[in-house]
């Protein structure tokens, strides 16, 4: 269930609270002592309070989306709301933690659920995306939330879909956790982590969770569709790369008639069906042979020529971007494959690859930039943090024994003039220690430990933080 954490720093002091989601599947759980409504890797059994008859016909029903927002926290028209990949969020008091309100995007868009992971103008616009299911199958479809906000009508009122695009194939529809914005142009990343549509539906009658759905091909390339914001169109070219896997993007912007982008990425998409609790239970040799079999995920560019016509030549790279390996080559009329350049060394290698990044987006997202953070990953959650300068791709790290740092979160200094000026904060698991959580403060230039924060509370491994400024 989903339970949210916040650390308070305030005159030299931090307090810490938590407070379960009161979500309907919490409440819904909670009630019966165990559980009801089924998540992405459990399907909820029948009750054995009914008799066989109605226990063999709730086989029959359509399973109900959960409203379990544990994914992260985000942000529309200045409320926070915490949010899963279905079509239920809950607004939030960021202050508090209370739940206020359950929203439900289907009733303001015809969409079917949106990302955890939007994507914000400097204007406060919103831009998210998240699938709509018809007698055709699926559509993708990007969508754009106004920053007004009036007394009659908050929430999500004056949401609309900027664009739909058609999968490859509308039954087998790619899974996305995520997606890459720059200034002008949303990108989709559709991948070959595909979703059986009749398998997800059909899950509950077969007695599977709607993860046994989701599958890797990797015959399939990967398209990377680019979408202008202005207009709603997306480009007649279709950017292609070989079959990979992305779950975070890093940043993405144009410079020089071509569109860069950056993001962590594995050569295979299995990744997402070992984080079974089966798996996690796991230790010693049966911990590693499980972890051997992952594919690391290491942060990689793509440079994308916007300016591609008739008259362009194939057969020839067209990335004439000075010190960049990166290419593109024009293969049929309106076909350019891709093929990504490295962002780090293969000392890398020797941290798990990298997941979990971040930038200081405030200033940097949709810009050239040159620092990002993440979590390296040794295990199957990470064990390190790591900062990745892009000048000359080297990194710092840091990283204690037995300790499991979160996403790290950038704080920029209130009078910041370089681009890492600020400090990073990620909390901090030591399993073998009882009540040892702590807040983790870096100072992000040097990446030198500046103090913790203990916190006398066993905590969970987490998935997505924010840092919200008070007055």
């Amino acid at each position: 269930m989903a339970l949210l954490h916040q650390f308070k720093v305030e005159k030299g002091q931090v307090t810490y609270r938590s407070r379960f989601l009161r979500s309907d599947a919490y409440t819904k759980n909670s009630e019966r002592d165990r559980i009801i409504m089924s998540e992405f890797g459990t399907l909820a059994m029948p009750d054995p309070c009914k008799n066989f008859f109605q226990r063999f016909l709730s086989r029959f029903e359509m399973i109900e989306p959960t409203d379990n927002g544990n994914v992260s926290f985000v942000k529309y028209k200045g409320d926070y709301y915490v949010s899963t990949e279905t079509n239920f969020m809950h607004r939030v008091n960021p202050e508090n933690l209370e739940t206020l309100e359950k929203v439900d995007w289907s009733k303001f868009i015809a969409v079917n659920g949106a990302t955890a992971h939007p994507h914000y103008d400097s204007d406060g616009t919103t831009y998210n995306m998240g699938n709509s299911y018809g007698r055709k199958g699926a559509l993708y479809n990007i969508i754009t939330v106004p920053s007004e906000k009036s007394e009659a009508k908050d929430t999500l009122h004056g949401a609309k879909v900027l664009c739909s695009i058609v999968p490859a194939n509308r039954s087998h529809p790619s899974y996305y956790h995520s997606f890459a914005m720059s200034e002008n142009y949303v990108v989709f990343i559709e991948q070959p982590i595909k979703m059986d549509l009749l398998k997800i539906v059909t899950c509950k009658l077969r007695g599977k969770p709607l993860s046994e759905g989701i599958y890797w091909d990797p015959k399939m390339e990967t398209i990377l569709h680019v979408v202008d914001k202005r207009t709603g169109e997306a480009s007649s070219v279709k950017y292609s790369t070989k079959a990979m896997s992305t779950f975070h993007q890093i940043n993405a912007f144009e410079e020089d008639g071509f569109l860069i982008v950056d993001m962590c990425c594995a050569d295979d998409g299995q990744a997402i069906n070992n984080y079974l609790i089966q798996n996690l239970r796991k230790s010693g040799n049966a911990l590693d042979e499980v972890y051997n079999t992952l594919c690391m995920a290491f942060p990689r560019r793509f440079v994308l020529p916007l300016n591609v016509t008739d008259e362009t030549p194939t057969g020839q790279n067209l990335n004439t971007r000075p010190f960049s390996i990166a290419t593109c080559v024009k293969t049929s009329r309106n076909q350019v494959f891709c093929h990504h350049e490295d962002l780090h060394g293969d000392d890398l290698r020797e941290y798990g690859g990298m997941e979990f990044p971040q930038i200081n987006y405030g200033k940097y997202n949709t810009r050239p930039y040159r620092y990002f953070y993440g979590c390296g990953f040794r295990h199957l959650v990470g064990d390190s943090l790591l900062k990745m300068d892009l000048q000359d791709k080297t990194f710092k790290v840091w990283y204690q024994k037995g300790l499991y740092p979160s996403e790290p979160v950038f704080v920029p200094s209130p009078d910041a003039v370089d681009e890492d000026d600020g400090v990073i904060l990620s909390v901090v698991l030591t399993p073998s220690q009882d009540k040892r959580t702590f807040l983790l403060v870096l100072d992000s230039k040097t990446f030198e430990e500046l103090g913790r924060a203990n916190v006398p509370v066993n905590m969970s491994y987490g998935f997505h933080g924010t840092f919200k400024a008070s007055a």
